[in-house]
């Protein structure tokens, strides 16, 4: 998996299932990373408990194609067991290498245990020649005072 952190901005799956090998079709960047919590831990098959940053706050998640992509399905798992918190996510895409982006979702959850510790969302998308897809996660609405995290980023 080629990967690189980058500097926050200013403001392998079953073949059956259909998901796309990011290790093979994609460059990853992320904000920041928990070594112990890598990104390939969310993007790749794994067991490892998915990706963490070491750093509070608002958080992005890059990939970057190697060939244009059409994407049909984006799944997403976030989990949080210990601090109630209300998130918010978005999904942007670009046509071309990011010189303008297009959003696909904007969403809130709360986590409160132990009812709401999961969110589990299912997209089904319709999207031609994406060169760059990216997952911003503001962890605690405001507040910064949550690490993000992420369990798992599939498309197909």
């Amino acid at each position: 998996m080629r990967k690189r952190i980058i500097a926050k901005p200013l403001d392998s799956p079953p073949a059956e299932q259909g998901w796309l090998d990011l290790e093979t079709t994609a460059l990853v960047e992320v904000t920041s990373e928990d070594n112990a919590f890598p990104i390939e831990s969310a993007l790749l098959r794994s067991d490892k408990g998915g990706w963490r940053a070491s750093e509070r706050g608002v958080q992005t998640i890059r990939l970057i194609f190697d060939l244009p992509q059409k994407l049909r399905r984006i799944s997403v798992v976030f989990e949080e067991t210990k601090t109630e918190r209300m998130q918010e996510f978005s999904l942007r895409w670009s046509p071309d290498r990011g010189g303008s982006f297009r959003e696909i979702v904007r969403q809130q959850w709360n986590f409160s245990s132990p009812d709401a510790t999961r969110e589990t969302e299912e997209y089904n998308v319709d999207l031609p020649n994406v060169t760059l897809l990216e997952l911003i996660i503001d962890p605690d609405k405001g507040n910064g005072k949550v690490r993000a995290s992420l369990v798992s980023l599939r498309l197909a």
